[in-house]
């Protein structure tokens, strides 16, 4: 018997969410997952939970003996949207990922992100705060290569963000804010002393609780914006002027 909590999981589907209640697939035992399938993980706990849904996708990637193997996917339905863009968590490690190759030859990496859908501008667009470890500061990144940097994560992203923001316009160029060394740290305490718990602690990848924001803005130390007249559209680099 647990003595703990109990788990169950709820096979993923991607496109689920006009789903009711009663057309949801039915929960499967630890025992019965299947390699290569994603599921929502539910819990049940002696604290008072009962089929509790956890919000982390987890794929199985193979059995150790009989017990399964997860890996962690990505938090269910954390998206950015500023328009009829839909950009959820994949696509944007995927992004951020992409562009963080151009910080290589810099001997730099991002070592935490998170993101925000800054509506408050005309038009909205998308910010990302990096924090980077530059491991030799004499050959730091340059205001241009962090500009590409927000360029390139644009150009990760998918057709219907690059039409809003190129043919459209209603999107704005995006923006890479970077905080100061220990921000995320900071981000973890501040999680933790409002009942978090430090083992099951992950970093947000889309933020939109306003003191959360407020800390990060405060720790910010340069903002760096996609080149404002210059735009992807249908994986060729064009002017928005031409459009």
């Amino acid at each position: 018997m647990p003595n703990m909590a109990y788990f169950e999981f709820l096979p993923h589907q991607p496109h689920s969410s006009g789903l009711t209640r009663d057309s949801l697939p039915e929960l499967v035992d630890l025992a019965e997952v299947e390699v290569g399938k994603e599921y929502e993980l539910v819990i049940t706990t002696y604290a008072g939970l009962y089929r509790y849904r956890v919000g982390d996708i987890l794929r199985v990637t193979g059995f150790h003996n009989s017990a399964p193997q997860f890996h962690f996917v990505r938090r269910k339905n954390v998206l950015l949207s500023i328009d009829s863009d839909k950009t959820d968590e994949t696509e944007l490690q995927k992004a951020v990922e992409n562009a963080s190759q151009l910080l290589r030859e810099f001997n730099t990496s991002v070592v935490e992100y998170t993101s925000y859908a800054d509506v408050k501008t005309i038009p909205g667009h998308y910010v990302i705060y990096w924090e980077l470890l530059i491991k030799d500061s004499t050959n730091s990144p340059s205001e241009k290569v962090l500009s590409e940097c927000s360029l390139a994560i644009e150009e990760s992203l998918n057709s219907v963000y690059r039409q809003g923001r190129v043919r459209y316009n209603s999107i704005g160029p995006l923006e890479i804010r970077l905080v100061k060394n220990g921000t995320f740290e900071e981000l973890m305490d501040y999680a933790i002393s409002r009942g978090a718990s430090i083992n099951q602690y992950k970093v947000p990848r889309c933020v939109n609780f306003t003191p959360i924001t407020e800390l990060l803005d405060s720790r910010v130390v340069s903002t760096h914006f996609s080149p404002v007249n210059y735009g992807v559209w249908n994986g060729i680099n064009i002017s928005l002027s031409t459009l």
